[in-house]
């Protein structure tokens, strides 16, 4: 069949779980929802194994999945003085993207047709929307559908006015003897050196005693080459003592980290989702959490028989905290090690990752901006509305230039 009701483009996270949800969907007279996932075929356009890491409460209905979960979480200042707090009510979460798509595509039945497509063109339509690409055999195709979902990053990306590049190399390891504390994961370490112009930390996410994921990641203008990555990996790996260790496997990748508005409304019956679609927390890269609600409300609109266009799953403030952040960040107002490490502190722990999920309120986020340097975010507060004042008087504005592409990608991992 080359007709459908929802025509989903992409397999990573916001596509999976978008037909994950919508393959148990009816229509409010009880037919099934048809749905095709439209995937490139098996070869250079696949994308590699990827980690998606994330915070709720325990309980979560992705935790059968699971490849870890720490309870504790670590922050390390540029001093190397290390502080551990409970994640309360949170925990922290790893999910791999070949078991989350094992599950999913367990489930499709005849609900959802697997299409493998090297998309050409998404178009709009008044009555249905077509998409076009390439089959393995090298003949052409076309698929129609009432809804077409598009979760591939738009090129070049929405004008915006700061742009910084959340891009890490990590290595899967492993250890002839115990190295690591499987009930604590470091979820910041920022003792290696500090880049000029960008922020640049490690982390720790062990899977048991003796394995883990050691990751190197700056929020900069530019990445590194992989050869880059490996020399820092290896002399972070060397600054925790880890000696004799094997990799087992590796992942590598860049976030947008922009305040360029993401819309999710394509056309009149063409939506973006996930990263494309604004579920990508600006601040932080962390993209799950923002996916699942946001395929969670398209899923509810398809089932009610409503225009299902996908929410941007974080409130406008918290996006105008994220851009006054990244400014401050990107002009060097403040140090970006400094900045977490105060704004990490253990006794908020789990309110800043509250807020960082969206879940808080006005004064609880006024109380935590001043764990902040007050002084240089202030200003960076005055010179945004200004900014943002005269961008309403003239729109015009060039497009941010795409990143550089990369093998892999996360959503923490997009994070």
């Amino acid at each position: 069949m080359t007709d459908h009701d929802v025509v989903i483009v992409g397999g990573g996270a916001a596509g999976l779980t978008l037909a994950h949800r919508v393959s148990a969907v009816n229509h409010p007279d009880g037919a099934p929802v048809r749905v095709a996932l439209v995937e490139p075929p098996q070869g250079p356009h696949t994308p590699p194994p990827r980690t998606w890491c994330f915070w709720e409460p325990d309980g979560g209905e992705w935790d059968h999945l699971l490849a870890a979960r720490w309870r504790n979480l670590t922050v390390v200042g540029p001093d190397g003085t290390g502080r551990t707090a409970p994640a309360d009510p949170f925990v922290y979460k790893m999910l791999r993207s070949v078991d989350l798509e094992a599950y999913v595509r367990s489930g499709f039945g005849d609900r959802v047709a697997a299409v493998p497509l090297l998309v050409d063109a998404v178009r709009d339509g008044a009555d249905r929307a077509v998409v076009e690409g390439v089959m393995p055999d090298g003949s052409p195709a076309r698929l129609t559908a009432r809804w077409v979902f598009d979760s591939r990053p738009p090129r070049p990306l929405p004008a915006g006015r700061t742009l910084l590049l959340q891009h890490f190399r990590g290595w899967f390891v492993r250890t002839p003897a115990d190295a690591f504390d499987p009930a604590a994961a470091v979820l910041m370490d920022f003792t290696p050196p500090q880049p000029e112009n960008a922020v640049a930390f490690a982390y720790v996410l062990p899977l048991s005693a003796r394995e883990a994921l050691v990751e190197y990641t700056e929020f900069g203008p530019a990445p590194l080459t992989t050869a880059e990555y490996d020399r820092r990996l290896a002399d972070h790996c060397a600054r925790l003592g880890l000696s004799g260790f094997e990799v087992t496997a590796a992942e590598q990748g860049v976030i947008p980290m922009t305040d360029a508005r993401l819309r999710t409304r394509a056309g009149r019956r063409v939506f973006r989702i996930g990263g494309a679609g604004g579920a990508t927390r600006p601040s932080t890269g962390y993209t799950f959490s923002g996916v699942l609600r946001q395929t969670a409300a398209v899923a509810a609109a398809l089932e009610q028989g409503r225009v299902p266009v996908p929410p941007v799953p974080h409130r406008r403030r918290h996006l105008a905290m994220d851009a006054v952040l990244l400014r401050a960040l990107a002009t060097g107002r403040v140090r970006g090690a400094e900045f977490f490490t105060r704004l990490l502190a253990p006794d908020r722990l789990g309110d800043v990752l509250a807020f960082l999920d969206g879940g808080t309120r006005l004064p609880r986020e006024l109380a935590l901006g001043l764990r902040t340097p007050v002084g240089p975010m202030s200003l960076t507060v005055l010179d945004h509305l200004w900014y943002s004042a005269r961008a309403a008087l003239n729109p015009g504005r060039a497009s941010v230039p795409p990143p550089p592409a990369t093998p892999g990608g996360r959503a923490r991992h997009a994070r």
